[in-house]
């Protein structure tokens, strides 16, 4: 699939050489770049729902705790 983004002169001008001083080629770059956006937001939505979640049961657990509970020890 081709995906096509427009951008002006200096931000293509900045891209290419972030692109050629990293050694990697502009679609890695954009493809890392993106996927990386869309994990970081992911990881924060589950960030956040799990404090609330804590929020209404603040009950914590110890590693021992939990290695004893799933019979680790």
């Amino acid at each position: 699939m081709t995906i096509s983004v427009r951008l002006n002169d200096e931000d293509t001008e900045l891209i290419k050489a972030y692109a050629d001083i990293n050694n990697i080629s502009l679609s890695d770059l954009i493809r890392t770049a993106v996927l990386e956006k869309i994990e970081n937001e992911y990881d924060l939505e589950c960030y956040q729902k799990a404090i609330k979640e804590h929020k209404k049961n603040p009950k914590t657990y110890t590693l021992k705790q939990v290695k004893e509970e799933l019979e680790l020890e």
